[in-house]
């Protein structure tokens, strides 16, 4: 497997190319310091949204006298990034925070997060080098890893099973599919309108480069060929009404959708299956894993590291304690019990951990419950995921204000108020427009 390259060649392009914004050049060092003189024990904020945090924390604060940390559960990782912009300009922000690798670039050039290199580098070795790298920019380390992100559909074999269905293998199997399941008021699918990562995810799949350098320069393009065949497939899902509306602000209805058949398939990661798990009351069996869909003709391929996964414990540079919150970071990434405890989908999220041998867990990420006779098979699906990410997605410097525009035109897609190239044809516009405006050198 080859996991490791592919995602330290995609971070270093994502690194390079924050170089040139010169957006860095007032985020220096921290006055902060380290606080190490403190004689009592210290309090530190931890934000974060992932099942299974609460019980790490608790691990944590008994099994060390001078650090404590106090959890605040955000609704999600949308709802972290309103909060966390919301606390960094009031100057209260948490010493630590979940959060996932798009966001990192964002967050550094705005001066919100602090370089712990030095507290964290000794213990570089314990992670995958593809994983350790998406918390670095400009070769600094702003947080420590949580997570990989392997990628693949989980479908309902009792409903494939009695409509004559085969796990999609390409996106054309899967819109026929669907169409089948149409005609048994049966949803391949769910497009919430607030959630534009199935755009994303899509699009990075089929080589789209939204962002990317060149020469000295931003080079915006939302309209390039992979764009524009991950809209094609969407838009037939959405005209044909192959998929559900149902918001996740009603996550019970979700889940619901799932377990009574409403809807068949999800393309997710392994921390999905613990809100099935801890949700479902029905299905428990007849649910397995096949590949992520690929596009007719070409190699299997899958999304890189998006907010398919939280995989990251950040540092705020307002934090008084850097060091001891680097520390802390590095003990919930690296602690044996408290690895267990967030791979699981039932004490957890069921993410597959950072560490240098992710395989080992795969049996902790994913769920005999759910899965029955298909835990076994699965296995080796989820191994085969790891080897198929990504290689060449960067990340802009502007990308939570793009993802925020992104979410509030989504919904007039899933409603058919705009199709998604005229999404599209907006994003391009607005991106380069908002870049410019940041005095960013900028093409597109």
């Amino acid at each position: 497997m080859n996991f490791t390259s592919r995602r330290r060649r995609f971070a270093q392009t994502a690194v390079a190319g924050i170089a040139l914004t010169g957006l860095l050049a007032a985020c220096g060092g921290s006055d902060s310091g380290d606080d190490t003189d403190s004689s009592g024990p210290v309090t530190l904020d931890f934000w974060g949204w992932a099942n299974g945090q609460e019980a790490v924390v608790k691990a944590f604060n008994a099994s060390h006298k001078d650090v404590q940390l106090k959890y605040t559960k955000i609704t999600d990782q949308l709802t972290m990034q309103k909060q966390l912009s919301n606390a960094v300009k009031a100057e209260n922000a948490p010493c630590l925070l979940q959060n996932t690798g798009e966001y990192v670039t964002s967050w550094v050039a705005q001066g919100a997060l602090a370089d712990i290199s030095k507290y964290v580098e000794p213990s570089k070795s314990k992670f995958n080098s593809g994983s350790w790298a998406t918390g670095q920019v400009q070769g600094k380390t702003y947080g420590v890893p949580t997570a990989s992100a392997p990628a693949f559909t989980i479908y309902r074999t009792d409903i494939f099973k009695k409509y004559g269905l085969k796990a999609p293998a390409t996106w054309d199997d899967f819109i026929a599919a669907g169409k089948v399941l149409k005609k048994h008021d049966i949803k391949i699918t769910n497009y919430a309108g607030e959630d534009p990562s199935t755009l994303e995810v899509l699009a990075m799949q089929a080589g789209a480069h939204w962002y990317a350098i060149d020469g000295n320069a931003w080079k915006v393009d939302f309209q390039d060929e992979g764009s524009l065949k991950a809209a094609k497939v969407i838009q037939e899902i959405i005209d044909n009404d192959l998929n559900a509306k149902l918001s996740f602000a009603d996550y019970a209805a979700v889940q619901r959708s799932f377990d009574n058949g409403d809807t068949a398939t999800r393309q997710i990661s392994t921390w999905q299956m613990s809100g099935m798990v801890q949700n479902f009351t029905k299905s428990f069996g007849d649910w397995a894993l096949s590949p992520w869909p690929t596009f007719a003709g070409e190699a299997a391929k899958t999304p890189a590291g998006t907010n398919q996964s939280g995989n990251l414990t950040l540092v705020s540079e307002q934090c008084e304690h850097q060091e001891q919150a680097a520390e802390a970071a590095l003990w919930m990434s690296t602690d044996t019990g408290a690895v267990k405890t967030m791979a699981s989908p039932e004490t957890g999220s069921g993410v597959m951990p950072a560490l240098a041998d992710s395989d080992s867990y795969v049996p902790e990420a994913i769920s005999e419950k759910l899965l029955g006779k298909n835990y076994e098979p699965a296995q080796q699906i989820v191994k085969d995921s790891l080897g198929t990410v990504t290689t060449d997605w960067t990340f802009g410097p502007n990308w939570t204000a793009m993802f925020t525009e992104l979410q509030s035109q989504w919904g007039k897609v899933v409603s058919k108020k705009q199709t998604v190239t005229d999404l599209l044809a907006h994003m391009q516009e607005w991106t380069v427009k908002d870049l410019k405006s940041r005095g960013i050198n900028v093409k597109g």
